[in-house]
């Protein structure tokens, strides 16, 4: 026994140690991300050295402040008529006799989102609100998880009046990951991509319909595409950041709680490791899609200040001090040279006090007496049966009664309210005190820390003799609640939050709503909410002297007790859900006014008639018309491609309007996806390689009818034509589209004009364009690495994608580790190792080879599950962002010789696992027949 208790006290301090190191490292690496982008912002700012964006001041956010406008329910006279979405995946979501508490994924958060669903939908100029979350068709759960719809609000019930209009909110539910069973959210990360692709099929699928119920006239008209995407918890807002890429949309991020606090508090208790803390939640997986989410927000919402400083705060991707700088240059019209963070707004959660009668609380005062006559016996039956569990504690039930509800934890801080009531002789003479600490049967039953809890409270009533003066009953449940603080305030009695630090404090909302005065800690939301209310006093939660005479204090003095109450109920109003949703439409709408480029999206095609490029294809089965004979080299097309590429790229300006035509590929409905990065140790294509497989392809293509064929590399354009051609392929007869530069650029090759300028400006989001060029030479190269060892490749380099080629790979950091330094100076970028290593590519936030097949299925109306993505067994460090989704993929044994996955990660990052499913019935590998793969995906959709 002492042997392992010797152990485990050299465990914990072995963690302890790698912990404080660890922590010492990032903090040293935070400290000079700042410093470094406060040096670049000062240099350009003193001695007015500023270059003003005159011809760009539209594009600049200012300050959400007070010269805000509040939110209008009209525009120009007419609804709004908005479609907002919602996001919360995990856990059990429906909107009547919510399960809370059943497990950890289901609790506050299912609450807030399903009353904010239903709070929105009942606001003026909201159409429709859908709250999207996961289907769960399993045994374990109700059968009412797996349907697909769920009405949560009509527009009637929000008894509108007559003009009233929109169709109310709901809940609706997309496979994603196994069908048949309930995961926890630890294991929902590698189902996400599926998550996001069928929630981006259904927001189109409604743009159009909403649209289509809006046109008057009947004719046609925009699809009506979601006015924000709110994405809730790490995964939901990860969910959000795609599909506001896609869709070019706003999205809004709440953290609900977020993983970097909990890895904190976890590596505190010293009983797990940092690698045991993420295998088991996951943690840095977790870490990374916050990290996303702040990277795509247009803003965060939180509850209160102390979650933006001292828990958004210890993010890389959120940095106050940096983030109020930026705040005032964009007020100013001066450039933030491409950095960006995003708007912490304090928006507390709304409630339901429909339910009070602040009039009658207000003229009222409270009064026990009135309740409990002489005959006790005969009163108590008539009680509420919680009064009568909670009063018989008591020696003497008409005192006032001090209430405390909380979990039995330590946080909560019950014994240093106990010892200040246990040694206040005046205030046990005034007061009873009633503890509602959660429900037990057996305290040796419960867990350590609970069980410690409530082992202490016991033997603190027998220490200081509180037998007839305090309440502690075992049971209560959620409906009875409410009849506890009408109780303490028909004893004119006072609510009081202990706890050492209250992240918010719904409580004192709940309890300033039935009239209770309070006294709560001064460490956290608290302080906002009394601020609001001006019903309290705020405490030292350490200072046992100064609860008691808080306490006294407002028992003791009517008056005060009067006033506080009065207080409360007057401005309860600030909290309830139209306030929030004023408040929160107001924001969104403020940020979608600021002329940010992704406050429009791009129209859904009407069909077009089919090119007639596309009737030549589809002639025969004549190779000859892919594999040209005319032009055997393909050099004469390819130059002709070039030449007009790079014309547009000297002449950015000189797109005419039908550039923005979508190129669809007419009545073909497959698309065949190349994506296998075939390249030798130089980082040469692999030629033999890459004829052979798309040889293959074709043939069987020719066999089962007609197709559409798209090329994915992170090559540059002029690369890839010259590899097609050694390959004896015309790219404008074989290709209909060209993914270039690791996603960051799209081409036609058969149009007259072949690059895709909408697609150009959808990904240009966040683009710090040269200003990060520097800046990714400075923090990529470790120590010790030589200056050509990661150099600037001009000759690959375009207006959306810095190139830099890679001489030593052992010499320069992975992907995470730079874009974790990026991140902590305000750019945000994607980047990819590409040619097996030899070039890094730096791109816009949402370019990326995955993106672009989600464009075109929406450019060109070809659902997403009728894409087949050929790939090798490696690739580029974007290879597992092409695995996941709906779209079928193979990977082909033996094609790729060499890849870049080992540029991805560092050792205490999260795994593969993490993002590709170990199974999935959507990836298959394929040994050598890649002919019978392409031609059983044809026929089987």
């Amino acid at each position: 026994m002492c042997w392992r208790i010797w152990h485990l006290a050299r465990k914990k301090k072995q963690i302890e140690w790698e912990e404080a190191r660890r922590l010492a490292k990032k903090k040293r690496e935070w400290e000079q991300g700042s410093r470094d982008a406060a040096e670049d912002i000062s240099e350009l700012s003193e001695g007015e050295k500023t270059e003003l964006l005159a011809g760009t001041a539209r594009n600049i956010p200012s300050r959400i402040n007070s010269d805000m406008q509040l939110w209008k329910e009209e525009e120009h006279g007419k609804s709004k008529h908005l479609y907002i979405v919602l996001i919360s995946l995990h856990g059990l979501v429906r909107g009547e006799n919510m399960e809370l508490g059943r497990d950890s994924d289901t609790g506050g958060q299912v609450k807030y989102v399903v009353e904010l669903a239903r709070a929105l939908a009942a606001t003026k100029g909201v159409y429709r609100v859908d709250l999207l979350t996961r289907q769960i068709s399993s045994p374990e759960v109700d059968s009412t998880y797996g349907e697909p719809v769920e009405m949560l609000s009509r527009a009637a019930d929000a008894d509108r009046g007559a003009d009233a209009d929109g169709c109310g909110a709901y809940v609706i539910r997309l496979p994603c990951g196994p069908r048949d069973s309930y995961i926890p959210k630890e294991s929902l990360w590698p189902h996400i991509p599926e998550f996001v692709d069928r929630a981006l099929t259904h927001i189109t699928n409604m743009a159009r319909a909403i649209s289509e119920q809006l046109t008057e006239d009947g004719g046609a008209a925009k699809p009506i595409w979601p006015y924000v995407i709110h994405g809730h918890y790490a995964d939901g807002g990860e969910v959000a950041a795609r599909l506001a890429g896609a869709l070019n949309v706003p999205m809004v991020m709440t953290g609900h709680s977020l993983g970097r606090n909990k890895l904190e508090q976890l590596l505190k208790q010293g009983r797990l490791s940092l690698q045991d803390i993420n295998s088991t939640y996951r943690i840095m997986r977790r870490i990374e899609g916050e990290e996303a989410a702040l990277d795509a927000a247009e803003m965060v919402v939180t509850s209160t200040r102390q979650e933006i400083e001292e828990q958004w705060g210890s993010y890389d991707g959120f940095d106050l001090k940096l983030e109020r700088k930026l705040r005032v240059r964009r007020r100013r019209g001066v450039s933030c040279l491409g950095r960006y963070m995003p708007r912490m707004v304090v928006i507390p959660p709304g409630m339901d006090f429909s339910y009070v009668n602040t009039q009658d609380l207000i003229e009222g005062d409270g009064d026990i007496s009135s309740l409990i006559s002489s005959d006790r016996a005969q009163s108590r039956r008539d009680l509420p049966p919680i009064w009568s569990e909670i009063m018989r504690f008591f020696t003497n039930p008409h005192k006032p009664m001090i209430l405390a509800l909380s979990r039995p934890d330590p946080k909560k801080n019950v014994m240093t309210l106990l010892k200040a009531f246990g040694e206040c002789h005046r205030l046990r003479e005034l007061a009873n005190l009633t503890l509602i600490l959660g429900n037990r049967d057996d305290i040796e039953g419960m867990s350590g820390g609970s069980a410690a809890v409530l082992a202490m409270v016991l033997k603190s009533i027998d220490k200081y003799d509180l037998y007839g003066q305090v309440s502690y009953p075992k049971h209560h449940k959620q409906c009875d609640v409410p009849q506890i603080y009408r109780l303490a305030a028909e004893t004119k009695g006072v609510f009081i939050n202990p706890a050492l630090v209250e992240p918010f404090g719904l409580t004192l909302i709940e309890a300033a709503a039935y009239g209770l005065p309070v006294v709560a800690t001064r460490n956290g939301g608290p302080v906002d909410i009394l601020k609001v209310l001006n019903n309290g006093v705020l405490v030292d939660p350490h200072d046992q002297g100064a609860i008691s005479d808080a306490l006294l204090k407002l028992v003791a003095d009517k008056s005060l007790w009067l006033e506080c109450r009065r207080n409360g109920l007057k401005n309860i109003h600030c909290f309830s859900w139209p306030e929030h949703c004023r408040a929160y439409l107001s924001h969104v709408e403020h940020c979608r006014g600021l002329g940010q480029p992704s406050s429009h999206c791009f129209d859904l095609p009407p069909p077009v008639p089919e090119p007639m490029s596309d009737s030549l294809r589809d002639l025969g089965d004549d190779l000859s018309l892919r594999f040209s004979l005319d032009d055997p080299t393909g050099e004469l097309a390819s130059a002709a491609i070039l030449d007009d590429i790079r014309r547009r790229h000297e002449t950015p300006h000189a797109s005419s309007v039908k550039d923005h035509a979508p190129a669809g590929p007419g009545r073909r409905r497959h698309v065949v996806v190349i994506a296998a990065d075939c390249y030798d140790e130089d980082g040469r294509p692999g030629v033999s390689d890459l004829r052979r497989l798309l040889q293959v392809a074709m043939a069987a293509v020719s066999e089962a009818g007609r197709v559409a064929y798209v090329l994915a590399t992170g090559s540059t354009v002029e690369e890839t034509m010259e590899a097609l051609r050694c390959c004896n392929v015309e790219p404008a007869a074989t290709f209909d589209a060209l993914v270039c530069g690791s996603g960051s650029e799209l081409y036609y090759p058969s149009r007259d004009a072949p690059e895709d300028a909408d697609y150009d400006s959808h990904v240009e989001y966040r683009w710090p364009a040269e200003n990060v060029r520097s800046t990714v030479l400075q923090l990529a190269r470790l120590d010790g690495a030589k200056e050509d060892d990661l150099a600037v490749d001009e000759a690959a380099c375009r207006p959306r994608c810095h190139a830099f080629s890679v001489k030593a790979g052992d010499k320069i950091r992975k992907i995470d580790a730079i874009r974790q330094r990026l991140r902590m100076r305000g750019f945000r970028c994607n980047l990819v190792y590409a040619r097996g290593g030899t070039r890094l590519n730096v791109i816009p936030l949402f370019a990326s080879r995955a993106f672009a097949l989600r464009y075109l299925s929406m450019r060109w109306s070809i659902d997403l599950t009728k894409f087949l993505v050929i790939m090798g067994e490696k690739g580029d460090t974007d290879y597992e962002q092409l695995l996941p989704g709906i779209q079928k993929t193979v990977t082909v044994q033996g094609l790729v010789a060499r890849g870049s996955e080992r540029l991805l990660r560092d050792k205490d990052s999260y795994k593969k696992e993490d993002v590709v499913p170990s199974e999935s019935h959507t990836v298959s590998l394929c040994e050598s027949n890649i002919a019978s793969e392409i031609l059983s995906f044809i026929q089987q959709r």
